[in-house]
């Protein structure tokens, strides 16, 4: 006999569920979208918008997961140290709520 999967569980693994909650997610949005022109490291993400750089980096490893970001670049700092310079990979991001499912459509940022 098979194992039923619960919901929780099902949206554990649900990619367009888990990106759906990322954007709805007001500091990862703002990060995300200010990435789309100009890569920006995560210092100067948490400078210009005002988050504590470890919740920028907490957000930039998930967005990264979700590979809705990139590494753009690596840099070096004058003191030798590497960072990463980060870019959105999405443009835009609509969302129609739909039964059963909801529809996400990524719009690409090449």
């Amino acid at each position: 006999m098979t194992r039923r999967i619960t919901l929780p569980e099902l949206k554990k693994y649900d990619i367009t569920q888990k990106v759906i909650e990322a954007l709805a997610d007001a500091e990862s949005r703002a990060i995300l979208f200010s990435i789309i022109k100009r890569g920006k490291t995560a210092t100067e993400l948490s400078e210009k918008l005002k988050i504590p750089l470890s919740s920028v980096y907490k957000k930039l490893g998930d967005l990264e997961e979700l590979t809705l970001i990139e590494i753009e670049k690596w840099m070096l700092s004058d003191k030798g140290r590497k960072y990463k310079v980060y870019k959105s990979r999405i443009s835009k991001a609509d969302i129609s709520i739909r039964k059963p499912e909801p529809v996400l459509n990524l719009v690409s940022n090449k």
